[in-house]
């Protein structure tokens, strides 16, 4: 099997090629541009670098969100376009599971964080059992203080993950792992394959300028 990962969920974008579990070629990166213009060349070019016909890809797995609604919107209808003209399967993961899965050999929760400004986040907690990543807690948007009401509340260890954990780390209160999303991390967590046609993004909330922007779109 060869599988296209796609993870455009938030600034970082992450693509790769898998045959199998090995890594056929990735990109990784965390420059301010928009994935529309950054994310077809960044595919072709994975294409060309594995040396491998776009015809051979019987897989595509992307990050569903939360996330940013535009870096959501631009990796699902991408992924959705592709799966349906290559005729492959379509898996979709959760993109807050999909950065934890970066974090390995470690005991503690996992808490992945993006953050949605005015002191709250998109979180969820996760634990690794042997090797599968369980989920403790569902992804969902919340304050800061109650994500640490919450986490006390369990009473074990936890360390908070991602690259937004840079931004807020004053108001956390445990070790902060600063990692970039990876999409090859993806491969482990699919699950289902997804109608292509039903597939959305899980936004879980949107911000007041993304429900704004959302509004005239349908307007016009």
């Amino acid at each position: 099997m060869i599988y296209l990962l796609i993870d455009t969920s938030n600034q970082p974008l992450s693509v790769a090629v898998m045959q199998n579990n090995v890594v056929l070629s990735e990109i990784n990166t965390n420059v301010k541009q928009n994935h529309s213009t950054q994310l077809m060349p960044a595919i072709q070019q994975l294409i060309n670098e594995s040396e491998i016909a776009k015809e051979e890809i019987n897989a595509i797995i992307v990050a569903q969100g939360p996330g940013s609604y535009t870096g959501l919107r631009i990796g699902v209808t991408v992924a959705k376009t592709l799966a349906y003209a290559l005729n492959a399967e379509l898996y979709g993961v959760s993109s807050l599971k999909a950065l934890a899965a970066t974090v390995q050999d470690d005991e503690r929760l996992l808490v992945p964080i993006f953050d949605a400004r005015r002191e709250a986040v998109y979180t969820g907690i996760y634990q690794f059992n042997g090797d599968q990543l369980v989920q403790i807690e569902a992804d969902q948007y919340l304050p800061i203080q109650e994500l640490l009401n919450l986490l006390h509340r369990l009473g074990k260890p936890y360390v908070f993950v991602g690259i937004d954990t840079e931004k807020i780390k004053d108001l956390l209160d445990s070790d902060c792992i600063p990692n970039l999303p990876k999409a090859k991390y993806m491969k482990h967590l699919i699950e289902t394959t997804e109608d292509i046609h039903q597939f959305k993004p899980n936004y879980i909330k949107l911000s007041e300028a993304e429900r704004n922007w959302l509004n005239q779109q349908k307007k016009s």
